[in-house]
């Protein structure tokens, strides 16, 4: 396939170098590529906001990446729509999907959104243990992508996309209480989780489930998505986002705290789901728990939040190519095969990081 990778930031420059070693590949971005090192791809410049340019330049690949904001998606998801072209991208916004999702009905190829970490990754490792079960009870997914070393009250670093953490942060969550569907308020719902003699805090944020609800409903009792922080970020979230009443300015919020928090680069993702329900009559417990680190790809170092995310969108680019899901229409992230994903090129970075 021809391909076009829109954004080359930290995610959407190692989706361009991964697809690489299988596709032919070109990057789109605004501005000039601003790396220490030569990206393996061909660069173009352009502006995702004109439209008159993306229905100039779109018809000429056959599969287009977006990694851009989830603000800016939908114009290009509109244009792939119409056009026959395979469409993927990392948005956690519920309302892009649900309005990208409609485009699919009608689509002559594959509409695929939400292939990021969660939604995505996490869909598909806990659909996976699911597999496992005659009657399922609880599904449990958590993803944290912390520091390293953490510093400050927060202990946060915006290695991942301020507007989409933001968003996530403010927009309700869709979960499954009680055997049934319904609506919980972002940073709510605070645990506790220990792992490895470490104390974390998980709490609801939107979008993680994907379509996870619609498809285990009237299946399972409990079923609900939450981000891993270190202790203490979810009280001071609040604090900033209704105390200060700064949900009505996001922009500004989303500034204060990328200068506050810039990325680091000795991060680490967290991918931890639990299963519970009845194998042969009894009740079984199945988890899946993963710390990944950054790598060391032909020489670049990647962060842990690039190179998982950027390998789990890579990895279902490939298994559209290689006729392993449909050639069209919507695509649910746990309708594929982690055992599939994971015999990819790209998907095998996760079984070389364990």
């Amino acid at each position: 396939m021809k391909i076009l990778v829109i954004g080359m930031g930290k995610v959407g420059s190692l989706v361009g170098v991964l697809l690489s070693k299988r596709f032919e590949v070109t990057g789109l971005d605004k501005n000039d590529p601003h790396y220490t090192f030569e990206l393996p791809i061909p660069t173009i410049k352009g502006d995702v906001t004109d439209i008159a340019f993306l229905q100039e330049e779109l018809p000429k690949y056959e599969a287009v990446v977006s990694c851009m904001p989830y603000n800016l998606n939908l114009p290009i998801a509109d244009i792939c729509h119409k056009e026959g072209i395979h469409y993927f991208d990392l948005t956690e916004d519920v309302p892009t999907t649900n309005a990208i999702r409609k485009m699919a009905e009608t689509s002559t190829a594959v509409m695929a959104p939400q292939c990021g970490l969660a939604p995505g990754f996490i869909g598909i490792v806990g659909s996976d243990l699911t597999k496992r079960f005659d009657k399922l009870r609880d599904i449990e997914l958590r993803v944290g992508a912390l520091p390293q070393f953490p510093n400050g009250q927060l202990g946060y670093s915006f290695t991942w996309s301020p507007a989409g953490v933001i968003n996530e942060y403010i927009n309700d969550c869709e979960v499954i209480q009680n055997g049934e569907r319904k609506m919980v308020s972002a940073l709510d719902g605070i645990e506790k989780i220990y792992i490895g003699g470490e104390q974390f805090e998980a709490f609801s944020t939107s979008g993680g489930l994907g379509t996870m609800c619609e498809t285990f409903e009237g299946k399972v009792d409990t079923l609900n998505y939450k981000t891993m922080r270190y202790p203490g970020h979810a009280q001071l979230m609040r604090f900033l986002i209704y105390e200060l009443i700064m949900k009505n300015r996001r922009e500004q919020l989303e500034e204060i705290l990328t200068e506050a928090k810039p990325p680091v680069q000795e991060d680490v993702v967290y991918v931890y789901a639990v299963v519970e329900g009845w194998i042969k009559g009894r009740i079984k417990r199945e988890e899946f728990y993963r710390a990944y680190t950054p790598i060391d790809l032909d020489g670049v170092h990647w962060r842990a939040i690039s190179w998982t995310t950027a390998a789990s969108i890579a990895a279902v680019v490939e298994l559209v190519a290689d006729g392993k899901l449909p050639n069209k229409g919507f695509i649910k992230q746990e309708d594929i095969s982690f055992e599939e994903l994971l015999n990819t090129t790209n998907g095998a970075y996760f079984k070389e990081s364990e």
